[in-house]
């Protein structure tokens, strides 16, 4: 890369470089100064090239012989970060200015954990602009020397020691003054973020993996998808035909090798058809795996045939039953019970009238999405809402008329998700869920579109400590009771005789979980928290409190997952990725707020969040994530619906903490709106 130039600096001095008509001075520097944690060996070391607008008019003044990085040697893509880095720094306008690139450097040789590591790890990072991996899949990684302190001159062949980076950081543009602090602060951000064995030891193999059920569009899967790319596992992907998956020329058909066109509704010869294409595929297949709560132990089934990993058929079936689940359950079974179809009711109340307490909840023992679960209040109520809950699934292909009938637990509730290999708890996170429509309602006189459907989620959880550690291991042992050693676990539960209720804040009125002296659900102080399980589903969280946790603590449950469908093969990286953020807690708080339908028709407003924010252009600084479900001509079912539907989801972040979020949640409820046609 030596290029004709008559500048030969001594290193901390500047060589000027352009691109595209932009100019900027390079410095190089050591990077990573702060102190590093003992407990972390260093896996990487860095390098800071730091560029400085040069005015053109400094240029009239002294030529300078600059080094243009649009010519050939520069072409490399890892020089695209630094490119882009120049642009960044000729469009500041303010003077004084600095823009920092950190590349980073192995210190060690092994083999990447997911190549796309620094984009994750450095999602929601203040300071950075961009985050890139210059790493394909499955690369195996070589050790490079930290030649910093041998360079002698800076020149334009000096700049070529990107060519041996794995990657990096281009910081926000920021003032010359502030450049050590920001520096500083980088440090503390690597520290947090990349604290875990992101190389591995052991070789990492492409792998094929059967992926059944391909949901329902790319903006609901394209974390999975991406995951699977990163891990450098192949995807054959297994639905119906007419998915939009299917076409091999369509816009997503590089997401998977194959589409291979199969009935997967859930009926007797489900799990059968699963082996037959697994059977029929021409190359060789090492994982099944779904994230359809109804098709789990399906897939467990087929897998179990074949002989691939998988944890028991028979605990999914426990954890797709709503009453199986609750009969394992040393607390709540006596006060609970199930009829296998609503002509039962009658038999099942007759020696248990008076002894009922009400208010009580009534669901079907297969469902989702606490899809027909109704709060009842009296006997009438509660066999109306028991045919609703048997007929809700009578006529599907998987046909099930079972109802659980259970106490209301007015506690706090809460979703709790897992990793666990072999027993041993590797990541845990607990969310509030805040009061549904259901839990507000407090009479027999019970709206008809009062139901369960998510209102405001949060993280982390407002619980005491204690509370907290207690669910931890309470639900850790009823996943084990249902026969799994190792999975991602998303449980549903509440916290019976808990010391936190919901009520409103003193600072702003909003509704919060407050801790108190007192608890909530019998005011008796004396009495022992404990936790009470609605269910656990042995798949990760719904995509949007999936994509949170990615945000918020930087796991990934999908990419885990996946994993997971590898056996033995994938455990290595389980651990690794398993590794949340170092620092305490999650890089900030957030409110998924669900922002539902509150009358029907067919939607006229082309995307109600995009236009939110049109509205309101300070939001796109704290949305970290949104769906619009319901677009321009798309029927909008109102809280009238049988079904739950969404208008949108959006994931609204804080820095500063849970107050500061629920005043930006109640800003995005109070100023989201939409039209439908003929209004």
């Amino acid at each position: 890369m030596g290029h004709p130039n008559h500048l030969e600096t001594t290193l901390g001095d500047q060589l000027p470089l352009s691109f595209q008509g932009g100019l900027a001075l390079l410095e190089i520097r050591d990077g990573i100064k702060s102190p590093r944690d003992h407990r972390s060996p260093p896996q990487l070391w860095a390098l800071d090239l730091i560029l400085t607008p040069i005015p053109e008019e400094s240029l009239l003044k002294k030529p300078l012989s600059v080094t243009d990085l649009s010519e050939e040697s520069f072409g490399s893509v890892k020089f695209e970060l630094l490119r882009d880095g120049l642009k960044a720094a000729h469009r500041s306008v303010a003077k004084d200015t600095a823009t920092v690139i950190r590349f980073f450097f192995p210190a060690e040789g092994g083999y990447v954990a997911r190549c796309d590591f620094l984009e994750r790890r450095f999602e929601g990072c203040e300071a950075v602009e961009a985050a890139k991996s210059f790493l394909p899949p499955l690369s195996s990684i070589l050790a490079v020397p930290q030649i910093l302190p041998s360079m002698s001159s800076l020149k334009p062949s000096s700049v070529g020691i990107v060519s041996q980076a794995i990657g990096g950081v281009l910081l926000k543009t920021t003032a010359s003054h502030e450049l050590g602090s920001i520096l500083q602060e980088l440090d503390r951000e690597m520290e947090n973020r990349l604290s875990f064995p992101w190389i591995l030891q052991q070789q990492v193999k492409r792998r094929r993996v059967f992926w059944v059920q391909g949901r329902e569009d790319f903006e609901s899967s394209r974390r999975a998808y991406e995951a699977a790319w990163a891990l450098g596992i192949t995807l054959v992907v297994l639905d119906h035909p007419g998915h939009w998956l299917e076409d091999d020329r369509g816009p997503h058909a590089h997401l998977r090798e194959a589409f291979v066109p199969t009935n997967i509704d859930i009926d007797d010869g489900f799990a059968q058809r699963i082996v037959n294409a697994v059977q029929n595929y021409p190359h060789p297949v090492d994982g099944i795996t779904t994230i359809s709560d109804v098709r789990l132990a399906g897939v467990a089934q087929a897998c179990e045939i074949l002989g691939l990993p998988t944890s028991p058929s028979a605990a999914y079936s426990i954890a797709g039953d709503k009453a199986a689940t609750r009969n394992l359950e040393a607390k709540g079974s006596d006060d609970s019970f199930a009829v296998s179809s609503s002509t039962d009711l009658d038999a099942a109340l007759a020696h248990r009238r008076g002894k009922l307490v009400y208010p009580l909840i009534v669901k079907p023992c297969t469902g989702w999405n606490s899809d027909c679960v109704s709060k009842v209040h009296d006997e009438a109520s509660l066999c109306a809402a028991v045919a609703r809950a048997s007929a809700r699934h009578a006529n599907s292909p998987n046909r099930s008329t079972g109802v659980v009938v259970e106490p209301y637990i007015d506690g706090p509730e809460v979703d709790a998700n897992f990793v666990i290999l072999n027993g041993e708890i590797l990541f845990f996170d607990i969310t509030d869920d805040f009061p549904s429509t259901a839990d507000l309602s407090s009479s027999s006189e019970t709206k008809n579109d009062a139901n369960f459907m998510e209102t405001l989620m949060v993280v982390p959880s407002g619980l005491p400590l204690n509370e907290k550690a207690m669910m931890r291991e309470c639900l850790r042992q009823s996943i084990l009771r249902q026969g799994f050693e190792s999975g991602v676990f998303h449980c549903e539960a509440r916290v019976r005789h808990s010391m936190a209720r919901y009520a409103p804040r003193d600072d702003n009125g909003l509704l919060d979980l407050q801790v108190s002296s007192i608890t909530g659900e019998t005011n008796n102080a004396t009495a022992e928290p404990s936790c009470y399980l609605h269910e656990v589903n042995a798949r990760p969280p719904g995509y949007l409190n999936t994509v949170g946790v990615l945000l918020a603590y930087g796991v990934d449950y999908y990419a885990i997952r996946l994993l997971f469908s590898l056996g033995s093969a994938g455990e290595e990286r389980v651990r690794a990725l398993s590794h949340p953020f170092r620092g305490d807690g999650p890089q900030y708080t957030l409110g998924v707020t669900i922002l539902p339908a509150r009358r029907s028709g067919v939607m006229d407003t082309e995307d109600a969040v995009e236009e939110l924010m049109d509205r309101h252009p300070w939001l796109r600084d704290c949305i970290v994530d949104y769906k619009t479900c319901k677009k321009r001509g798309d029927v909008v079912q109102g809280p009238e619906s049988a079904e739950l539907w969404w208008v949108a989801y959006v994931t609204v972040a804080s820095r500063v903490g849970r107050k500061d979020c629920l005043e930006k949640v109640q800003f995005v409820q109070d100023h989201f709106s939409y039209k439908l046609i003929g209004e």
